[in-house]
Order: C-alpha cells, then sequence, then structure tokens
C-alpha cells in the first residue's frame, strides 16, 4: 500500500508562486507515474499535470501550461509541482496521486494523498 503526504500549500496573493511536494510512505516512486488534481469547492476534480516513471513525459491541463511544472527527483522519492503566476481560479484542493502508467485521467489513479488547500487572493 502505498500513503501519499502533500505538503506546500497556503494562501498567496495573485501572481504569487507556491511549490508543492509529494512524498510516499512505504514505495518508492520509481515504479510509478504520478500526478497532480485539483477541486474547487462546488466543483469536480480536475487533472493539473502529470509525469511518466522516468520522468521524461510531462502532460499539462491547458489551464495551467506555461505556469505549472511538474518534476520528480526519484534521488528524493519526491514529485513536487511549481506553481507560478498564480490566479484567483487556481484556488482548490490539490492532490497527489499514483499509477502504475502515465495517465491523465483520476479515475486510473491507484493512489491518492489527503490533500493540500491552496487559496490565491485576488
Amino acid at each position: 500500500q502505498v500513503q501519499l503526504v502533500e505538503s506546500g500549500g497556503g494562501l498567496v496573493q495573485a501572481g504569487g508562486s507556491l511549490k508543492l511536494s509529494c512524498a510516499p510512505s512505504g514505495r518508492t516512486f520509481l515504479t510509478y507515474a504520478m500526478g497532480w488534481f485539483r477541486q474547487a469547492p462546488g466543483k469536480e476534480r480536475e487533472f493539473v499535470a502529470a509525469i511518466s516513471r522516468s520522468g521524461v513525459t510531462t502532460g499539462y491541463a491547458d489551464s495551467v501550461k506555461g505556469r505549472f511544472t511538474i518534476s520528480k527527483d526519484n534521488a528524493k522519492n519526491t514529485v513536487y509541482l511549481r506553481m507560478n503566476s498564480l490566479k484567483p481560479e487556481d484556488t482548490a484542493v490539490y492532490y497527489c496521486a499514483a499509477t502504475h502508467r502515465l495517465t491523465y485521467t483520476a479515475s486510473e489513479f491507484d493512489y491518492w494523498g489527503q490533500g493540500t488547500q491552496v487559496t490565491v487572493s485576488s
């Protein structure tokens, strides 16, 4: 069983930056592709970014492309989401997830973290 723990969320002004981290307990990230999803109040969970097991291939939602960067440090067994130029509409709970094959579909991820709140004020 893989348990994922996110950190790095918080309150930031529009235009600011945050860096989220996700680390597993019990397993190494080497065997998993990783993803970030978010869920705003009253909305469905949506895909944000994903990275392959090797870290070579990445994918982003159109809404964050050019502003967010997903990365994976296998030596530190940690995946990151660097978020720049944040907008109020980025406000949501952000979830880290793990799967065996790179995908952008939430239902295809096997393990999920508890989420970390990101709030962007205008």
